[in-house]
């Protein structure tokens, strides 16, 4: 898990690289939208490792080949925006969660689950938490809320009050 420091300088190098990116004028790069999804640098800021989704899957190697081409010059901008004694070494990786996730959905509503309306209707609510026996609530003597004594308390305490 990156530090805190390490995570602030992956949103940093995420937000200046997507802003970068909107200005270059690379027509491999250009021609579909390409998003930066995520970055992971290492703790010594040598690596950065770029996650980019490509909106049109075909023009995917075309577009990395651009990023790469462009490496040098994102890199050297980067590192006249941020302060940092180390520009990493951009490596782009193109990211597949959102493929994955649309996988995942389609799977999911080819599911055949029947609907059981009567166990819904008579699971409680809130997980059970209300069947729960409640406590028997003490007595409270005065704006202490400490509780009032009972029994043999009580009547050896009036005794000593008199």
């Amino acid at each position: 898990m990156p530090s805190n420091r390490i995570g602030r300088i992956n949103e940093e190098i995420q937000r200046e690289l997507s802003d970068l990116l909107r200005e270059l004028k690379d027509p491999r790069v250009k021609k579909t939208m390409v998003s930066v999804t995520r970055v992971d640098t290492t703790a010594d800021l040598r690596y950065a490792k770029i996650f980019v989704s490509v909106y049109d899957k075909e023009q995917s190697k075309e577009v990395f080949k651009g990023l790469k081409a462009a490496g040098g010059w994102l890199r050297h901008e980067l590192a006249e925006r941020l302060s940092l004694r180390h520009t990493p070494e951009l490596v782009w990786t193109e990211d597949h969660s959102i493929t994955y996730g649309a996988r995942i959905l389609d799977i999911l509503a080819t599911l055949d689950i029947p609907k059981d309306e009567e166990a819904a209707v008579d699971a409680p609510v809130g997980g059970g938490v209300l069947d729960a026996p409640s406590l028997p609530k003490a007595e409270t003597s005065g704006p202490s809320g400490t509780p009032a004594p009972t029994g043999d308390a009580a009547a050896s305490d009036e005794g000593q009050s008199e």
